[in-house]
């Protein structure tokens, strides 16, 4: 197996398992579930942080799946899990109603996962990732949609 194959099948094991974890909070922030309304009252965010919250990790979960939308996925979410991040260690602590940390270690797989799929997909980040990275350079085939270059002069 080559790398750019292997790197191709450890992006979408990441993009899956961020997308998961992500998905499988939002039937608790949509629904009301007493943790996440007890989470955001602390913040003092209830209900529109909830709510708003749990719409960007549904746009990330879905922009997370879609090949073309991968990178973008992977930048809301990695926003959307700092903000989470920060207030574990600046308001909530790492532990929330004797969780033993588990939605802080599942905060921080999901920034690590994030990372992870935007490191190795770089070329492909809209905007600065042909400018970060160069076009100059042979991009991977397999991990850059057709048609989602422009041609390189030269």
């Amino acid at each position: 197996m080559d790398l750019n194959k292997t790197l191709l099948i450890g992006s979408w094991i990441l993009q899956v398992v961020v997308a998961v974890i992500l998905a499988q909070t939002l039937f608790f922030k949509f629904s009301g579930a007493e943790e996440s309304v007890y989470i955001f009252k602390t913040l003092g965010l209830e209900p529109w942080g909830r709510i708003g919250s749990g719409i960007a990790e549904l746009i990330a979960v879905i922009l997370l799946l879609y090949p073309r939308t991968t990178t973008i996925g992977a930048i809301l979410a990695l926003g959307v899990i700092c903000g989470a991040i920060m207030s574990h260690l600046t308001k909530r602590g790492i532990e929330v109603q004797g969780d033993g940390g588990l939605l802080f270690g599942l905060a921080i797989v999901v920034f690590v996962g994030s990372l992870a799929i935007l490191v190795i997909r770089r070329e492909q980040i809209p905007v600065i990732g042909s400018w970060l990275f160069g076009s100059d350079r042979p991009v991977t085939p397999a991990l850059v949609p057709s048609g989602s270059l422009p041609p390189i002069a030269g």
